[in-house]
């Protein structure tokens, strides 16, 4: 009788455990971190096709989001589609793409800075011409691999409200494994 009232208080605890664990694993996936996968190369080389990547939901509503990031939002012209692209352009800024490359002008760089963007292949060109004002809640973003992206040059800016996360982990392959961190210019 022992043993069996024994057997029961481990299952008990067993259950316990389990249902706190799921309880944990859900408020994590459904509040602070959610699963992405790439889709396209658009981020290529940088993130490639089939990739699995744990995206940080949270820390964009403390911290602004900065240039360089790696971030998944909500496509704007179809909300049920989700990209994947870098930041370029942060709010009341201009942006200007002239001559393959990337031109931003704020309050700190009246007369502009070139944007050296380092995680890019070498001999890549930015393509278009085009120069827009970001309003206060709008963001420039580009896909790491420009000839095949289908980014801000063609559909405008980002709303901040489609924003998702930050990318914050490659998962899969493990090979490819890490944590991100946006590049400093």
């Amino acid at each position: 009788m022992q043993s069996l009232k024994s057997f029961f208080t481990f299952f008990w605890d067993l259950v316990k455990t389990a249902l706190i664990a799921l309880v944990l694993a859900g408020v994590i996936r459904y509040f602070l971190v959610q699963p992405f996968f790439v889709q396209g190369a658009s981020m290529e080389p940088n993130f490639e096709d089939g990739e699995y990547l744990l995206i940080d939901e949270v820390s964009y509503y403390f911290k602004p989001v900065e240039r360089g990031e790696v971030i998944v939002f909500r496509y704007p012209l179809d909300t049920s589609k989700y990209y994947i692209k870098r930041v370029i352009g942060l709010s009341n800024e201009t942006i200007e793409i002239k001559n393959g490359k990337i031109m931003v002008y704020n309050d700190k760089n009246p007369d502009g800075i070139l944007i050296s963007e380092y995680y890019l292949q070498n001999d890549l060109i930015t393509e278009g011409s085009i120069k827009k004002k970001l309003n206060k809640d709008e963001l420039f973003v580009l896909g790491d691999n420009r000839p095949a992206s289908s980014d801000s040059r063609r559909w405008g800016t980002l709303p901040k409200s489609d924003i998702v996360g930050r990318v914050w982990l490659r998962a899969w392959p493990l090979d490819r494994a890490d944590i991100f961190k946006a590049p400093t210019y």
